[in-house]
């Protein structure tokens, strides 16, 4: 297909289905928490907002939660399918590591779910309360083992290579490994930052049609504040997360800065805009701010950053995806903190739920933590190229031996069924959202 290789199928069909996979956890992983927060304000006031939002979120949630589960399963099949030498070499950790993401996070979402959803006027409020945040608590658990073992391939430890296999030795380390707590951090506040702004958007769509009912007003509101302090959070996790890049995976950090090379005495400027080429070794038309490299990654203005040319033309990511997927994600952390702000102003104004520049803001930026995320796991998954277990095992050496013509099927298969399954997921979500205000919001459910 189009002249790519088994190999390069193989990584577009992966890259295909995580891509719609990981927008259902995010989301999940934030809308469990909201809903825990609404159901024990309702608790605590009786306010009946916190209650009918809690009704509307909870269906928007369930569909979320399943199509989140059936594209989860395809993703562990493809390890063996498409990827059966990588699960060769690294079963032994990454195996264990969704054995135990399973009988913790899954087993508790899926014992408590049933309650949660359909046990509302069938136990006693503070069972039904527990229920909710147990499922919470396993969606925050379940995002613990699958960043776990995704940072042991990014940051691997803890494990010897007995006869061309990965065997585990110390699990503490696998599991700690030195990229994991940053990783952790960095997608559990982009999960709730792309919950918020996804609730922002709807709250704001509401007000807009003139719905401008008490429980809107709350649920804009409780979004704003979160966005508020998570963005500017957030870009302080980024910063000591990329600290952490520039020690264990230097070549990440050259491709993302699209930096080629170092000219002695003189620091590393950062690259605001560019396009990095590949076969000239240059990043052309580059926009560059003396010392700023140096001093946002060493945070002095005589050291150097790592250049793409200090390593072998084989052991360099793609600098073009990897430097523009970093800027897409960085652009639009910067469009939250902006947004944070002027909420902040609106409120001091009580303009909030008013202006409507502001709302149709909101509304552009609904899937901006969606995207903010995808591109931030673009950037660490290409960066991490040419390895699939960082400095162990290649790429090219972990994919099943499958021709052009068997992925060529299967990568139009996966997007034909993907497009018109989750497609119709996503269709029905918004309209959950768009008829649930009319009566169920403003009258009271």
């Amino acid at each position: 297909m189009f002249g790519l290789s088994a190999l390069d199928l193989a990584r577009i069909q992966f890259a295909f289905t995580v891509s719609f996979h990981i927008i259902f956890p995010a989301i999940t992983i934030g809308l469990a928490s909201f809903l825990a927060l609404l159901e024990g304000l309702w608790l605590k006031t009786r306010h009946t907002d916190y209650k009918t939002l809690y009704h509307f979120w909870s269906k928007i949630f369930a569909v979320n939660f399943g199509m989140g589960v059936v594209s989860g399963l395809v993703m562990a099949y493809q390890f063996g399918t498409n990827w059966s030498f990588f699960s060769d070499f690294a079963g032994a950790i990454t195996g264990p590591l969704l054995v135990y993401e399973v009988l913790t996070a899954f087993f508790l979402e899926a014992g408590f779910l049933g309650v949660m959803l359909f046990g509302w006027h069938k136990v006693g409020e503070k069972l039904h309360f527990f229920a909710t945040c147990m499922v919470a608590l396993g969606t925050i658990i379940s995002m613990f083992w699958i960043l776990s073992s995704n940072s042991w391939m990014q940051t691997p430890q803890g494990h010897e290579i007995i006869n061309n296999r990965v065997v585990p030795v110390d699990w503490l380390a696998i599991v700690f490994n030195p990229s994991f707590p940053y990783r952790l951090l960095h997608m559990a506040t982009a999960a709730f930052l792309a919950s918020a702004f996804f609730i922002a958007a709807s709250a704001a769509w509401h007000l807009l049609k003139g719905h401008n009912s008490t429980a809107m007003q709350k649920m804009l509101s409780m979004a704003m504040w979160l966005i508020l302090v998570l963005a500017p959070l957030q870009a302080l996790i980024g910063d000591h997360h990329g600290l952490n890049t520039l020690k264990h995976q230097p070549a990440k950090i050259a491709a993302i800065e699209g930096h080629w090379e170092n000219h002695p005495g003189e620091a590393t400027p950062l690259i605001l805009f560019g396009i990095p080429d590949q076969a000239a070794e240059k990043t052309r038309y580059a926009v560059e701010i003396p010392y700023l490299a140096s001093l946002i990654l060493t945070h002095s203005t005589d050291k150097q950053v790592p250049a793409l040319k200090e390593f072998a033309p084989e052991d360099r990511p793609n600098a073009l995806m990897v430097f523009w997927s970093f800027r897409i994600m960085v652009g639009l952390g910067i469009l939250m903190i902006a947004a944070g702000i002027w909420s902040l102003w609106l409120r001091y104004k009580k303009r909030l739920y008013q202006n409507r520049f502001f709302l149709r803001f909101m509304l552009l930026m609904a899937p901006s933590g969606l995207i903010a995320i995808l591109a931030g796991w673009f950037t660490t998954e290409i960066g991490r190229q040419p390895w699939v277990v960082y400095g162990l095992l290649r790429t090219k050496d972990a994919v099943s031996a499958h021709g052009e013509f068997h992925m060529s099927i299967s990568l139009l298969v996966f997007f034909v069924v993907y497009s018109a399954v989750f497609g119709a997921g996503y269709i029905y979500m918004m309209k959950l959202i768009r008829k649930g205000t009319d009566k169920e919001l403003t009258n009271g459910y």
